[in-house]
């Protein structure tokens, strides 16, 4: 741990960073991974303006060490960016990019990919890659305490970003593409002692197990991407990954709950409220992970509390977000075959002969999915959402034979074979009535995993595939900047103000990248020359 505090936020880092605060994030500050509760992905700021943005030009650069594939999202508050890599996190001048203390955690015993952090009081929160929830002072780096909440014996690791409630850490599992049994977990803030743990996979005898097979003890359903949250009635809103093993079937006949699942889960006690499950008995790797995005919308006339999910198999959903009752839903992408349509349950209704075969079997979307667990926007003004998606068709191939807990792709030689290069867009939506209102088309190799955040001013922030800081009005899906980063875009933007001036900051695969408006430099008068 290193620590360089530049006096100019030492009176900033004195301050906590409440519950209430949390709840009222974004603002100048971006104190959540997806911005805010409500993964909304959208800023109310307007100092960067489509009539501005040309204006963009790049203030600093922060190369983060060891870096081979970034996915962490940044958090912002009182001018300090907290950043995540593999077992470690950088506290850093968000004006400058300037290092003001940094975390090495030397005791994991393994190393994955980190999405990001989490800010409560005075403590920064990350996951190690081998599951212990660290909690440090975020105004020196300082440990509290390192908890262990899994272990890599059991098949998982971890890689989300924990999410902090009023007095709670909530931390999720990953490994379902390898034979594991998914879970969430609250530890207390101030302690790290487990408060509940909910498995998302049901015990032989329990309620769910039914709906399964052999295979039930490592039935997978993984939650590696954060949830939202409704402060109002204390609901997380997580989802579930796939059911292992991922391309064979035949031992776990039946809907394998709760994979390819949301989940609304009381805050307090873990409790499962409802669930609504996407794709039942998935053989496509078709995790769930994706945004539940919480809004208020006029349904039929009346106001009503609902969640938009772009999910992985190629539809965009809307349900009630009281009871999980499905509304309506509609393709994201063109190339959809695998399904004629969703039923008035909300249930897929599949095609004959699409699930993989030992010969191999084409089959839209691909093993990537219409869409993945980068960020969505929703703007109320405009009544749009917008999500980035990819038109792409794989050939699946199942396993001939039963796969062993601990392999990948099923053993066997099994898993996809791209049949084409895909190609992504941005595109928005009304989700109520499923029109399409405008698309932007990516024209690089289809490697990108970068989200969207909005501004109340009418801009998108993203990444495209050829390694470009994109900005769009979101209006209208019209280009209005890029930048070359130099490497491939795994990650979300976000944006965030200090001392009056707005910040865009999106990572590549390698380093940082932080964006304001030019601001010339005021003319200094010079003597006139005499010639003689």
């Amino acid at each position: 741990m290193k620590l360089f505090l530049p006096l100019v936020f030492a009176a900033a880092l004195q301050a906590q960073v409440s519950y209430e605060a949390l709840r009222q994030s974004p603002n100048e500050n971006w104190l959540t991974y997806a911005g805010d509760y409500q993964g909304r992905g959208l800023s109310p700021l307007v100092q960067i303006t489509p009539d501005n943005a040309r204006n963009l030009t790049p203030k600093w650069t922060f190369q983060v060490p060891g870096a081979k594939g970034l996915r962490a999202r940044p958090v912002v508050a009182e001018g300090v960016m907290y950043y995540t890599n593999t077992n470690a996190i950088y506290a850093l001048d968000a004006r400058s990019g300037r290092v003001i203390w940094q975390y090495n955690d030397t005791q994991s015993k393994k190393e994955a990919v980190n999405r990001g952090a989490a800010i409560l009081g005075n403590q920064v929160y990350f996951a190690t890659a081998d599951c212990h929830l660290v909690s440090l002072d975020r105004r020196t780096g300082g440990l509290a305490w390192r908890k262990q909440y899994g272990d890599i014996k059991d098949g998982v690791f971890c890689s989300a970003a924990p999410v902090a409630l009023r007095d709670k850490i909530i931390v999720g599992t990953a490994g379902g593409d390898e034979g594991m049994r998914g879970y969430l977990a609250a530890l207390d803030a101030v302690s790290g002692k487990e408060v509940w743990r909910t498995y998302t996979v049901p015990k032989r005898g329990e309620p769910g197990s039914e709906t399964w097979g052999d295979y039930i003890e490592y039935g997978g359903a993984a939650t590696w991407l954060s949830g939202t949250f409704d402060p109002e009635t204390n609901t997380l809103y997580w989802t579930t990954g796939n059911p292992w093993p991922d391309f064979y079937g035949g031992d776990r006949k039946g809907d394998n709950l709760y994979s390819c699942s949301l989940l609304a889960i009381d805050a307090d006690t873990g409790k499962m409220k409802w669930y609504f499950q996407f794709t039942p008995g998935d053989w496509h790797d078709w995790d769930a992970q994706s945004w539940p995005v919480l809004v208020e919308v006029n349904w039929e006339g009346k106001p009503r509390k609902v969640v938009f999910h772009a999910n992985r198999n190629g539809f965009l959903y809307v349900l009630d977000r009281e009871t999980g009752r499905y509304l309506r839903s509609q393709p994201l992408i063109q190339k959809l075959d695998w399904a004629k349509g969703i039923d008035a349950n909300g249930r897929p209704i599949p095609n004959p002969d699409k699930n993989p075969t030992p010969e191999g079997n084409r089959v839209c979307p691909g093993v990537r999915g219409a869409t993945n667990w980068m960020s969505q926007s929703w703007n109320a003004a405009t009544g749009l959402l917008s999500v980035v998606v990819l038109e792409q068709c794989d050939i699946y191939t199942s396993s001939s034979k039963k796969p062993e807990p601990g392999t990948n792709f099923a053993g066997g030689g099994a898993g996809p074979r791209p049949n084409e290069p895909g190609q992504f867009f941005v595109r928005s939506f009304d989700p109520l009535t499923g029109d399409l209102r405008w698309q932007y088309p990516m024209t690089g190799k289809a490697e990108m995993w970068a989200g969207l955040t909005g501004t109340a001013s009418g801009l998108l922030f993203s990444g495209d595939d050829d390694g470009h800081l994109i900005v769009l009005d979101s209006r209208t899906g019209k280009h209005l900047y890029h930048y070359q980063t130099g490497a491939q875009i795994y990650s979300s933007p976000i944006t965030y103000m200090v001392e009056g001036k707005q910040y865009v900051t999106i990572a590549n695969a390698n380093a940082l990248f932080t964006f304001s408006l030019f601001a010339p430099v005021e003319s200094v008068p010079v003597p006139p020359v005499k010639i003689h």
